[in-house]
């Protein structure tokens, strides 16, 4: 068994939330059946007693830049940017809800190609029926009319088509707008990554989703390409088995097992495995925080980053990532951690 890190500390765990930046953060407000944790201003408030720079609002069902810009009016000192994740309820592939997204508000920072409403990810939820897995595209006739037909699916072997063109030529002519595959397959993830050279996009972050079903030889792949890969929190330790989220309007669609297929691993153990074999420099640590279930967004950085350093990895590496890799990603200025004060309390 490899030694325990020396410098373990609650104090060093905070002391790294100093200038960090959470780029997947889900707050309020939501579905009543899916309540949050936060709202966004409580979220920033706490995140900038704790010392961090900025975070980045995932919203299912919204462009997040429009309250986002709201959030920067009120907080001073702090930094909430939003994006866009093309869900259904923007119709799927939708080149006109992405035109608007970059203008709207602060301006999206990251145009996503779904969450639940990838073909890859909405095909495979449902669940038990009398003891055996079922689809809601099986059980709900409905379902796979009006979800899985405007679900986003990423060609692999024939060029993109009209909208989806539109889409990355938007993203391109935005150098300071990042990708994010959402839930999309391992392999539609890898053809966004090699669709790179020949629309001039630059920066693609690989979801965690994706991270999470990938192999070690898809996750080298994407890092040659230049992508980030994310890692999150939520995706090891969320509990399983019960509706910590819920996408659907429809009560009948509440899932209890998405049915995603994923590789039976240590745990989160896995990450500490990835950041040896691609290095920190290739690696964002997020929370994907916000159910009402969960901690909040801050605290669970705060015990990422503590889980990290049991596992071994450098605080300079955690720094990294959970700081340096984002400042790049975002093209924020490089800021030294002394300058985000931390004023931490025992109630975070």
């Amino acid at each position: 068994m490899k030694a325990l890190q020396e410098g373990r500390s609650l104090e060093l765990s905070q002391e790294l939330l100093r200038g960090a930046i959470d780029i997947h953060v889900h707050v309020g407000p939501h579905l009543f059946s899916s309540p949050r944790r936060q709202d966004p201003i409580q979220c920033a408030l706490e995140a900038r007693e704790a010392g961090m720079r900025a975070y980045g609002i995932v919203d299912v069902f919204e462009m997040s830049n429009g309250y986002t810009w709201l959030v920067n009016r009120h907080v001073d000192n702090f930094t909430v940017y939003g994006g866009l994740a093309l869900n259904t309820v923007y119709g799927g592939m939708n080149p006109r809800a992405v035109k608007t997204a970059l203008s709207y508000g602060d301006g999206a920072k990251y145009i996503s190609f779904g969450t639940h409403s990838t073909y890859y990810q909405a095909s495979k939820e449902g669940r038990l029926v009398d003891g055996k897995f079922t689809t809601l595209a099986e059980l709900y006739p409905k379902f796979r009319k009006e979800e899985l037909s405007r679900a986003i699916r990423i060609p692999l072997d024939e060029e993109p088509g009209e909208e989806l063109d539109e889409i990355l030529r938007l993203i391109a002519d935005h150098p300071d707008v990042y990708m994010d595959t959402g839930h999309i397959s391992s392999e539609e993830a890898m053809r966004l990554c090699d669709l790179k050279d020949k629309y001039g996009y630059r920066k693609i972050v690989i979801s965690s989703s994706v991270v999470k079903v990938s192999t070690m030889q898809q996750l080298e792949y994407m890092v040659k390409k230049g992508a980030y890969l994310e890692q999150s929190l939520g995706a090891y330790t969320a509990a399983q088995m019960i509706p910590l989220t819920h996408y659907y309007v429809e009560t009948e669609y509440a899932t209890i097992d998405e049915g995603m297929d994923a590789p039976v691993t240590r745990g989160i153990g896995i990450v500490a495995d990835q950041v040896a074999a691609f290095g920190a420099e290739n690696m964002l640590l997020v929370t994907d925080f916000g159910r009402y279930a969960l901690s909040t967004p801050t605290e669970g950085l705060r015990q990422f980053i503590a889980m990290m350093l049991d596992l071994g990895i450098s605080p300079e590496d955690v720094r990294t990532m959970v700081k340096t890799n984002q400042e790049k990603l975002l093209g924020f200025e490089p800021m030294d951690p002394e300058d985000f004060p931390l004023k931490q309390t025992e109630d975070v």
